[in-house]
Parts: structure tokens; C-alpha cells; sequence
């Protein structure tokens, strides 16, 4: 008909094919992420990273965490294949900068983890040993830590354990032993301390705790370590 378009299979369309060749067949365009994507024929390709400079990355996200032990970095840096003369390098310069410094980790962590969870120097040696202090280290960040303050510290727990506590003399008696011994206090420490608080909170608790022998109390335990140990 005439002054009317010829229609196609995509609608009314008077015009000539936008894209494509002779024949009309549409040929794919090209977006912008494709063309962005083409290597530049004249740049080349980025030199190797230097081992020395990924170490120290790897070192400072680590640091970014919290603070680290030597020995916490060197594995790090184990397992991100980095060589151990590289990661000696890096880690001697953190040393004399102080950026690691095993020491001062130590008293800082024997400070927190004893005043925030209340625990004792034998469970302290052990985190510490874990994290690669040396003995020696651990040994001069644990002398701030005097049997005195333990036992405070101790009594402190059982105290306000017993707030939330209830049950016969007995059994609470031997819950909060066995509390004081998880985190690291020394059989002696944990019963005197338990026995002077029950001691402190009703009659009933006082009368079973006039009956409680500490020091055998505490050798039987002693024994007892030393057997397993053997």
C-alpha cells in the first residue's frame, strides 16, 4: 500500500540496516569493557614485585590485626612462600625499629589476659609458648605476676562466681576448683581461695568449709600431676 513502510519480523522499519555488511547481517558490537580490556601493543608487561617488599606487606597487615610475635610473622610469611633469608631480613630490621618486639608483647599480654580473664601464670607460660616467646622472655613478663596478686586475682573470680552459683556446699565447691585449675591456678591457690569465699557467704558454706584440709588437699592433687606426668 501506498505511503506505508514495509514491515519486518522487528517492526515498522523504512530505513537501511544500522550495522553490518552488504547483505544486512548485523555485525556485535564492541563495549567499552571489551576495548578496555585489550593490552596496550606498547606497554609492557609489569616488572616482578620484590620479595622484600611483599614480605613487609605481609608483616604490616598482620600488625594491623594486633600485635605479633617474631615467630607469628616468620609463619606468615612461610606460608606465603616467602624465603627464609628474605623474611630474616625483614624481620631483623622490624627488630632494631622495634616495630616487633617480643618482650614487650609479652608483658603487654600477661597484663591483659590476666586482668581481663584472670588468668594464672601457668596458663600465661602456655599462650606464650604457643606464640613463640622465648622461655626466657616469657619468664621475665611473668615475674610481674607475684603469688600475692594470683591469689587475689583468684579469690576475686570466686567471688563473684558465687553470685550466679547455686547448689550443695560440695558441688559448688568443686565446680569452682575446677574453674580456678582451667584457668592455670595451682591446686592450692584455687582451693584456699574457694574455701575463704564459701567460708564468707553463709553458714551452711562455712561449716563445709571448716572441714576442708588445703595444704592435703593440695599435695593429693600434686601427687596426682606428678603421675600422670610419669
Amino acid at each position: 500500500m501506498a505511503g506505508r513502510r514495509a514491515r519486518t519480523g522487528r517492526g515498522w522499519d523504512a530505513g537501511p540496516p544500522r550495522t553490518g555488511d552488504a547483505t544486512g547481517t548485523p555485525r556485535p558490537r564492541r563495549g567499552r569493557r571489551d576495548r578496555a580490556a585489550e593490552p596496550d601493543a606498547g606497554e609492557a608487561p609489569a616488572p616482578p614485585r620484590d620479595e622484600a617488599e611483599v614480605a613487609r606487606e605481609i608483616c604490616l597487615r598482620q600488625l594491623a590485626v594486633r600485635p605479633r610475635t617474631r615467630a607469628e610473622l616468620a609463619g606468615a610469611l612461610a606460608r606465603r612462600g616467602i624465603s627464609e633469608e628474605v623474611a630474616e631480613q625483614v624481620l631483623d630490621r622490624y627488630d632494631e625499629v622495634g616495630i616487633v618486639d617480643d618482650a614487650a608483647f609479652a608483658r603487654a599480654w600477661v597484663s591483659s589476659r590476666h586482668n581481663g580473664r584472670g588468668l594464672a601464670r601457668r596458663a600465661l607460660a602456655n599462650e606464650l609458648r604457643q606464640r613463640g616467646v622465648d622461655g626466657e622472655v616469657a619468664g621475665a613478663a611473668l615475674d610481674g605476676l607475684d603469688e600475692e596478686t594470683e591469689a587475689q586475682t583468684a579469690r576475686a573470680l570466686v567471688e563473684r562466681k558465687l553470685r550466679s552459683t547455686r547448689g550443695e556446699p560440695d558441688a559448688v565447691f568443686r565446680r569452682l576448683v575446677g574453674m580456678l585449675a582451667r584457668k592455670g591456678y595451682p591446686a592450692g591457690v584455687a582451693i584456699r581461695a574457694v574455701k575463704d569465699a564459701l567460708a564468707a557467704q553463709s553458714a551452711e558454706a562455712a561449716e563445709f568449709a571448716e572441714h576442708i584440709d588445703a595444704d592435703a588437699m593440695a599435695d593429693a592433687e600434686q601427687d596426682l600431676d606428678s603421675r600422670r606426668l610419669d
